[in-house]
C-alpha cells in the first residue's frame, strides 16, 4: 500500500509539472497564433517525438524526455540584411560568424518570401514582448490561483481556539517531557473542569478569541478568576477559571521559545492555566493572497539570484559528507520523490488535508520558480528573448532621436555562442541536481 500511494504521489506532481509547461508553452502559442505568426510546432519535452499530431500548419506533441518544453515559430532571427528570406550566400569569416550564418539559413529556409510578415522579427517590439512574457506570466497566473487556493481554501498553519489537551499539574518551564507530577499543585484548566476537545468560545469577555487572543488574555489575568464559556458535543457551558502566576517561557514573534545567553529558557511571571490550542489548517481572508504572493516571489527570486552559490552547495553534499541544505534547489527527481514521500508519509496530524496542501504548495513554488527563472535575460530563456526585444526598442528610439534610419530587428543569432554555453550550463545544472537527489535527497521527514 505504502509503494503504490507513493507511486501516487510521484503521479500527482508529475502530472502537474506537465500541466504546468504546457500552459507555459500555451501562453506563447496563443499570443503568437494571435498577433499572426506562423507556429510550426509545440512540443512538450525535449529529444525524440513520442507522439505528435498536427492541426492545420501546427505540429502538436510530446517528447520524451519531460524536462521542459518549446514553441517553434517561424522567423526568429532576421534574414541577411538587404536579403529576401530563402536567399543563399556565403559570408562567414570565424566558428562564431558561421554557427549565426547557419542558424539564419535554417531559419529563412523554413518560410518564402511571401510569409516574411509572419515571422517572429516583423513583430513590433511590444507584441514580440507580449509573445515572450506570455509564457513566463501563465506560470505566474497558476501561482496565483493555487496560492489562493492553499490560503483561502486549506489555510495557513495555525493553533485554534481548540483545547488540544490540559496540564495535569504546574511544572516549571524548563522542566524535561515526563515530569512526574507528584507533589505539583493541580493545573488551574483542570480544576475549572476544561476538557480536551473543548472549544474557547469566549474567555473574559472577548467572543470567538483566535489562540493568541485566548493566550494573551490568560497571561495578563494573572490570578483573576476569568469566565470561560465552552462548546463541548454541541453544548455550550460556562465556567470559571483562576490562573495562577508563574514563571512561563517568552515566545518570539515566530513563535519560537526565546533563550537567554546561556542557553537557558527566557521566562517572565504572567498568568497560567494550562491548556494548548489544536494545530490545524486555518482559511485566510483573500486579501491576504497579495501579500502572499509577493513574498513567494521574492523569496524565490532571492533563490534564483544566489543560485551558483547554492548549487555548490549541492555538488559538496552530494560528493561530500556535508549535509544537503532543505531550502536549496532541488531536480524534478527530488520534487517526485518528496511527493511520493508526502502521500505515503503515515504521520500523525499529517492526514488527507495536510498532504494535498503540501502537494498544492510544491506545485505553487514550482510555477513561482518557473516564472522568476525565465526571466533571467540570457538566451535560451524567455528573458533572453525579452532583453533582445528591449534592446531593440532602445536602438529605434535612439535612431529616431538622431534622425537616423530604422537599424531593424536585433539579430539574436549572434547570441547562439552564449546560448549554447547557457545550454551547457543548465543541463550540467539538472545532471547535478539529479545525481544530488538520489544520493543525498532532501526529505520531508528525515532519514
Amino acid at each position: 500500500m505504502t509503494i503504490a500511494l507513493y507511486a501516487l504521489g510521484v503521479l500527482l506532481v508529475a502530472i502537474g509539472i506537465g500541466i504546468s509547461i504546457a500552459l507555459h508553452e500555451l501562453g506563447h502559442l496563443t499570443a503568437a497564433k494571435a498577433f499572426g505568426v506562423r507556429v510550426t510546432q509545440y512540443m512538450i519535452g525535449f529529444g525524440p517525438t513520442v507522439w505528435s499530431r498536427r492541426r492545420g500548419e501546427t505540429e502538436y506533441g510530446v517528447k520524451l524526455l519531460p524536462l521542459g518544453g518549446y514553441v517553434r515559430m517561424i522567423g526568429m532571427y532576421p534574414p541577411h540584411k538587404g536579403e529576401a528570406p530563402g536567399t543563399i550566400r556565403e559570408d562567414s569569416t570565424g566558428l562564431f560568424q558561421q554557427m549565426a550564418h547557419d542558424a539564419k539559413e535554417f531559419e529563412a529556409s523554413q518560410y518564402g518570401p511571401e510569409e516574411q510578415s509572419r515571422t517572429f522579427v516583423a513583430l513590433s517590439v511590444p507584441r514580440k514582448l507580449v509573445v515572450m512574457l506570455a509564457g513566463p506570466v501563465m506560470n505566474l497566473l497558476i501561482a496565483v490561483v493555487l496560492l489562493a487556493v492553499l490560503l483561502c481554501g486549506f489555510g495557513l498553519p495555525a493553533v485554534t481556539n481548540q483545547v488540544s489537551s490540559v496540564s495535569q499539574c504546574v511544572l516549571p518551564a524548563d522542566a524535561p517531557e515526563g515530569t512526574a507530577c507528584e507533589g505539583r499543585p493541580e493545573a488551574p484548566a483542570l480544576a475549572a473542569g476544561i476538557r480536551p476537545d473543548d472549544v474557547i468560545v469566549s474567555i473574559d469577555g472577548t467572543e470567538n478569541p483566535t489562540w493568541e487572543a485566548v493566550s494573551t488574555a490568560i497571561r495578563g489575568a494573572g490570578d483573576r478568576t476569568v469566565p470561560v464559556v465552552l462548546e463541548r458535543d454541541g453544548q455550550r457551558l460556562t465556567v470559571q477559571a483562576t490562573p495562577i502566576v508563574d514563571a512561563r517561557p517568552v515566545y518570539g514573534a515566530d513563535g519560537e521559545v526565546e533563550r537567554e545567553a546561556d542557553g537557558s529558557v527566557r521566562t517572565e511571571q504572567v498568568g497560567f492555566l494550562g491548556v494548548s490550542g489544536t494545530r490545524d489548517l486555518v482559511p485566510r481572508p483573500v486579501t491576504e493572497v497579495p501579500g502572499a504572493v509577493w513574498d513567494t516571489f521574492v523569496g524565490t527570486a532571492k533563490i534564483v539570484v544566489t543560485l551558483p552559490v547554492r548549487l555548490v552547495d549541492v555538488a559538496v553534499a552530494a560528493f561530500g559528507d556535508a549535509p544537503r541544505d532543505p531550502n536549496g534547489p532541488i531536480g524534478v527527481v527530488g520534487v517526485s520523490r518528496l511527493a511520493g514521500e508526502v502521500v505515503s508519509a503515515d504521520q500523525p496530524g499529517f492526514e488527507v488535508k495536510e498532504k494535498l496542501f503540501t502537494l498544492v504548495s510544491m506545485l505553487a513554488s514550482l510555477n513561482m520558480a518557473l516564472f522568476v527563472f525565465n526571466l533571467i535575460p540570457l538566451m535560451p530563456l524567455d528573458g533572453g528573448h525579452v532583453a533582445g526585444a528591449l534592446l531593440e526598442g532602445a536602438r529605434r528610439r535612439i535612431a529616431r532621436w538622431r534622425g537616423r534610419p530604422d537599424p531593424g530587428p536585433v539579430d539574436m543569432s549572434r547570441m547562439l555562442p552564449v546560448t549554447n554555453v547557457v545550454a551547457i550550463a543548465f543541463l550540467a545544472m539538472t545532471l547535478l541536481l539529479v545525481y544530488a537527489d538520489i544520493v543525498r535527497p532532501v526529505t520531508l521527514f528525515g532519514p
